[in-house]
């Protein structure tokens, strides 16, 4: 069977990120049985994080419950104990019998339980800086704090992403400088090299997250992004590969070719098993 934790290319390792936990297309997001199924294994996975009313973090994208678990409203309105109650739903928005996550349950399953040396849990927290009050950033810096060295923190947010680590010693770091407006103004501008440098400016992330049709229109108009980066001492996840399908390996051959050190997608096992043939 193909590996779906990283594929080998011309002496160059890409690992295969379990986007949102998952490892096939058909998986349910953030379930529990599957990080520390690839937390075992040492794969590359993320899951997302918001807040909730007693100012930690749940494992979910949505800032409110009902579309990808049971429950509705405001994740912030909800107690830990409260959001202990609810249940992923599958793609098909059934509810599941995976619980609901929350970050501190999670670090400490992974601390008591088998966590390969290579295995890195990447923690994207969804919301911004404003919402990290004294309160959360001591809740985070308790939760993470014994498995932070198996963890990255990213955000699209500079400042949360500096907030949450300095809080945390030990947790490695990220950064997504694909957030907001930064696109469109790169697609009148330009100016890739400028782009580089801000987002170097903006975080000492060992870790840059790409949207993939950045790295690839970068390459068609003859900028290279993923070695502009390297050579700023950087590594680059290329996101996000949603299956693997005829069209998306043909992006994947380029992504692989320019030497991305992550390629983040819903469907590893499939994408690993396509490269393979």
């Amino acid at each position: 069977m193909a590996d779906p934790i990283s594929i080998t290319r011309a002496g160059h390792r890409t690992f295969f990120k379990w986007h949102r936990a998952r490892k096939c297309v058909g998986d349910p997001a953030f379930t529990l049985s599957r990080i520390l199924e690839g937390m075992r294994l040492g794969a590359s996975i993320e899951v997302d994080l918001v807040i909730h009313a007693d100012r930690g973090f749940a494992v979910l994208h949505d800032l409110r419950l009902g579309r990808e678990s049971t429950g509705e409203g405001p994740v912030l309105s909800k107690t830990a104990a409260q959001l202990r109650t609810q249940k992923l739903r599958d793609n098909d928005g059934v509810p599941t019998n995976e619980p609901v996550l929350l970050l501190d349950d999670l670090a400490a399953l992974l601390l008591n339980g088998r966590v390969h040396p290579d295995a890195l849990l990447q923690l994207d927290y969804k919301e911004d800086a404003a919402a990290l009050d004294p309160r959360a950033l001591d809740t985070f810096a308790n939760s993470v704090a014994s498995v932070a060295g198996n963890m990255i923190l990213s955000s699209g947010d500079a400042e949360a992403v500096q907030l949450l680590t300095t809080a945390a010693p030990g947790l490695r770091i990220g950064y997504d400088p694909c957030h907001g407006d930064a696109l469109a103004r790169l697609a009148q501008s330009r100016d890739f090299t400028g782009f580089v440098t801000d987002a170097v400016a903006a975080s000492p992330a060992e870790m840059i997250y790409l949207a993939h049709q950045l790295v690839l229109q970068a390459e068609d108009a003859g900028f290279d992004l993923v070695a502009a980066f390297h050579a700023r001492d950087r590594r680059v996840d290329a996101y996000t590969i949603q299956q693997a399908d005829r069209d998306s390996l043909g992006r994947v051959e380029r992504l692989l070719a320019l030497k991305v050190d992550q390629i983040t997608t819903d469907d590893p096992q499939g994408l690993a098993a396509a490269l393979d043939r």
